[in-house]
C-alpha cells in the first residue's frame, strides 16, 4: 500500500532533520559551523548513491567476480562501465562488497574502510570525492572520535528512490545545501544562486519560446557556462518537465571551482542525471563543449573576475574571425563579457523561421556602459546590440544575491526572436518589485515572491512601454561621441618682445627679422603666404617650422578677427576649449549641434571625421521621472504658513 500524502511529509521532514542533526550530534566542536556543509553533503551524496545502487548491487558484483581472476578485474574499466552501463541501466557503479551499513556494523578500521568502498566508485564519478577532499574530511572526524557515529547516523537514513524519487531529493539536497551556505554567509554566493533570480531567468526564456515545447516528445537542451552547484540547469529542467512530462531534457554545465563542481556533478547524478553532465575546467580557456550549441542557456558567471591567467588563450582565440572572443575584449580585471560573448555563441543558430536558443544571463552594471566608444567592451556590447541577439535587460532589486549587494542585471539573449520583437531591445525596471526576507543571508536581505515574478514576466509578454518597460532599438542606445573646438581669432602684432621670439628659432637668422615686421597688421588666415613672399623677396629661407614659430609668436587674441586657421588651414584651437559632444544615432548632428551648442558657444566648430561611435545601456536615465515642480501657489502659501509661525514666536517672545 502507497503511502498517504501526509505520511510522505511526515517522514520528508523526518528525513530532512535527520540530515542536518548530523551537525549537533558530531559536528559540532569539531569543525567551524561555516563548514558544518562541508562536511554533510559528502554523506548526503554518498548515501544517496548506495541507495540508488542498492537493488541492482549483487548482479553488479556477481558479473565483476565471473570478471575477475586472482583478485584482479581483467576487464578495462571503459569496458566495465559498458557492460554495466548495458546489463542494469546504472551510469555508475561500485564494485565494493561493502556499504555504510556494513562498515558502521564494526569500530574496527573505519576510516580505512570508508576510504576502500569510496575509491570503488566508478571512475565517471571519482573525481567528485576528490572535489570534497572526502579523505581529508574522513581523517578529520576519525581524529575526533566522531567518523564512526557519523557513519552510523547517515547509514540509518533511507533515501532510496522508492522512498525518495529524484524530485523528492532535488529538494532535501537543496535543502542542505540552503542550509550549509547559509552558514556561510556572504560566501555562499561563490556556490550558490538564490532560486528566486533562476525562477524569474526560467519564466521569462520560457515565456517566449515557440509552440514546439509542447509536442508529443520535444526535446531540449541546457546549459551553463559557470555551473556552480547546477542549481540554474536542475530548476530549468524541472520547469521544462512541468510544462510536458514528455519532454527530454538533456543537462550540461562546466565549473571551474573544486567544491562547486563536486557539487553541482552530484546533484545532477543524485536526481537522475548522467555522470558527465557536469564538466571540470575553465570555460573560458578550455571550452569543455567545444562546437556544440544549446536552447537554452542559464549562468551567473563572476563578477569583476581577473582573467589574466587566461590571457593567452583567450586573445589566441581571439584571433580566430568569428570566434567566440573575436567580437572585443574586456580589460584584464573583470571577465564578465568574455562570458556573455561565449554565451551568445553558444546558442542554438536560428534555421529561417524555426530553431534559435534562449539565454539568461546575470551581469552587474559594468557591461551596460563600460569602455569607450571603440573599445573591447564597447565592441562586444555594440555586436550584441547592432546583430539582434538582446532581447531584453531586466534591473533587479539591490540585495538580492548571496555574495553582493550591489545593483544586478539579467541579460535575455535569443538567436530567433518573435516576429514582433525584432529589431527591439526591451528594458523592464524591477528595481522595486521585492519582498523583505524574514532573515537575510548574507548581502540577500530581498527576494523576488512569486506575484513579483509573475508581474515581471507580464511586462516582458505585453512588450509595451509603461512605467516599469521601455521598448527600444539599437539605434536609441548608439551615440556619437563627436569632438567640439573653440576656434581662436587672431590679429597680428609684431612686437620687439614677438621679434625675439621667432628669431630663436634655430632656423631663423638675422636677415629675417625685416620680413618679420613686414607683416604686421596682416589678416592672420593670409600671415603664411604673407611670410613666404617677404622672404621670396628677400631670397631668404622660410621653412614650415620657422613659419610656424613665427605665426605663434606675433599671434594675438582679436573677438573681432575672423576665425582663424594655421598654415596647413586647419582651426587653431582654443588651448583647453576641446570638449566631445555625445549626440543620440537618432538624432542629425548639425540640427543637434545648432540646437544644444551654438546658442552657448557660437565660435564652437567640430570635426566629424574624429567622431566615434559607441553604445550603452543607460538604465538610469531611461527610466528617470522627474519630480514635478511645485506651483507658485503651493510655495506662496508654505511662506506665508511659516511667516505666521514666526510672528506667532516673536509674540511668545515679547509678552
Amino acid at each position: 500500500m502507497a503511502p498517504s500524502q501526509e505520511q510522505f511529509e511526515h517522514a520528508r521532514k523526518t528525513t530532512y532533520t535527520a540530515v542536518w542533526d548530523t551537525a549537533d550530534k558530531y559536528l559540532r566542536s569539531v569543525v567551524e559551523p561555516e563548514e558544518y556543509g562541508d562536511y554533510i553533503i559528502p554523506f548526503v551524496v554518498l548515501r544517496r548513491l548506495e541507495c540508488i545502487l542498492a537493488d541492482s548491487k549483487p548482479d553488479v558484483l556477481e558479473l565483476i567476480s565471473d570478471r575477475t581472476k586472482n583478485g584482479t578485474v581483467e576487464v578495462a574499466p571503459t569496458l566495465m562501465d559498458l557492460y554495466v552501463r548495458t546489463s542494469f541501466g546504472l551510469p555508475f557503479y561500485n564494485t565494493s562488497p561493502l556499504d555504510l551499513t556494513k562498515i558502521g556494523g564494526t569500530d574496527d578500521s573505519v576510516s580505512e574502510s570508508l576510504k576502500s568502498y569510496v575509491a570503488s566508485f566508478s571512475s565517471s564519478i571519482a573525481d567528485i570525492w576528490d572535489s570534497f577532499k572526502f579523505n581529508d574530511k574522513v581523517a578529520t572526524l576519525a581524529r575526533a572520535g566522531r567518523l564512526y557515529g557519523v557513519v552510523n547516523h547517515f547509514a540509518n537514513i533511507d533515501l532510496h528512490p522508492d522512498r525518495m524519487p529524484d524530485t523528492a531529493m532535488g529538494d532535501l539536497f537543496e535543502d542542505v545545501m540552503y542550509r550549509a551556505f547559509n552558514t556561510k554567509g556572504k560566501g555562499a554566493g561563490a556556490f550558490y544562486t538564490p532560486r528566486d533570480a533562476i525562477e524569474l531567468m526560467v519564466s521569462i526564456l520560457l515565456s517566449s519560446d515557440d509552440e514546439g515545447l509542447q509536442g508529443a516528445a520535444p526535446s531540449r537542451t541546457i546549459y551553463d557556462p559557470a555551473a556552480g552547484t547546477g542549481g540554474m540547469l536542475l530548476v530549468a529542467r524541472r520547469a521544462l518537465e512541468e510544462l510536458n512530462s514528455n519532454m527530454q531534457v538533456s543537462l550540461h554545465g562546466q565549473e571551474l571551482m573544486d567544491f562547486s563542481y563536486g557539487i553541482g556533478k552530484a546533484d545532477l547524478l543524485i536526481q537522475g542525471g548522467a555522470p558527465d553532465s557536469i564538466r571540470h575546467g575553465n570555460t573560458l580557456s578550455d571550452d569543455q563543449y567545444s562546437g556544440q550549441t544549446f536552447d537554452y542557456i542559464l549562468t551567473n558567471p563572476p563578477y569583476g573576475s581577473d582573467w589574466s591567467a587566461d590571457y593567452d588563450a583567450v586573445v589566441e582565440e581571439a584571433g580566430i574571425e568569428g570566434s567566440r572572443f573575436s567580437h572585443g575584449l574586456p580589460s584584464k580585471p573583470d571577465g564578465q563579457m568574455l562570458f556573455l560573448s561565449h554565451v551568445a555563441h553558444k546558442l542554438t543558430p536560428a534555421h529561417g523561421e524555426t530553431g534559435g536558443g534562449r539565454a539568461g544571463v546575470v551581469m552587474n552594471g559594468s557591461p551596460l556602459f563600460t569602455g569607450a566608444p571603440g573599445s573591447g567592451p564597447d565592441s562586444i556590447r555594440r555586436w550584441l546590440l547592432t546583430e539582434d541577439l538582446v532581447d531584453a535587460i531586466i534591473a533587479l532589486p539591490t540585495d538580492m544575491f548571496y555574495g553582493t549587494g550591489i545593483a544586478t542585471y539579467i541579460w535575455i539573449l535569443d538567436t530567433n526572436k518573435e516576429p514582433r520583437r525584432r529589431g527591439k531591445i526591451q528594458l523592464i525596471d524591477a528595481t522595486d518589485m521585492w519582498e523583505p526576507m524574514r532573515k537575510g543571508m548574507g548581502f540577500k536581505r530581498r527576494e523576488l515572491s512569486p506575484e513579483n515574478r509573475r508581474d515581471i514576466t507580464r511586462a516582458y509578454d505585453a512588450f509595451e512601454d509603461s512605467d516599469i518597460s521601455r521598448i527600444l532599438t539599437a539605434d536609441d542606445l548608439g551615440f556619437r561621441d563627436v569632438p567640439v573646438y573653440r576656434q581662436r581669432r587672431l590679429a597680428v602684432q609684431v612686437t620687439d618682445a614677438a621679434v625675439e621670439a621667432a628669431l630663436a628659432h634655430e632656423a631663423a637668422t638675422p636677415q629675417h627679422e625685416a620680413a618679420i615686421r613686414a607683416v604686421d597688421g596682416t589678416e592672420y588666415n593670409d600671415l603664411s603666404n604673407t611670410l613666404k613672399f617677404e622672404a621670396t623677396k628677400a631670397k631668404l629661407k622660410m621653412p614650415v617650422g620657422l613659419i610656424d614659430a613665427i605665426m605663434t609668436a606675433v599671434g594675438i587674441d582679436d573677438p573681432d578677427a575672423a576665425p582663424s586657421v594655421d598654415r596647413r588651414g586647419n582651426p587653431v584651437i582654443v588651448p583647453g576649449s576641446d570638449m566631445v559632444e555625445r549626440i543620440p544615432l537618432t538624432e542629425d548632428v548639425d540640427e543637434h549641434m545648432a540646437r544644444e551648442v551654438l546658442p552657448f558657444a557660437p565660435e564652437a566648430i567640430w570635426d566629424r571625421a574624429k567622431e566615434k561611435i559607441g553604445y550603452e545601456i543607460p538604465f538610469t536615465r531611461i527610466f528617470y521621472v522627474p519630480e514635478p515642480v511645485r506651483s507658485l501657489e503651493e510655495i506662496d502659501a508654505d511662506v506665508a504658513k511659516v511667516m505666521d509661525e514666526l510672528a506667532a514666536m516673536f509674540k511668545e517672545v515679547r509678552e
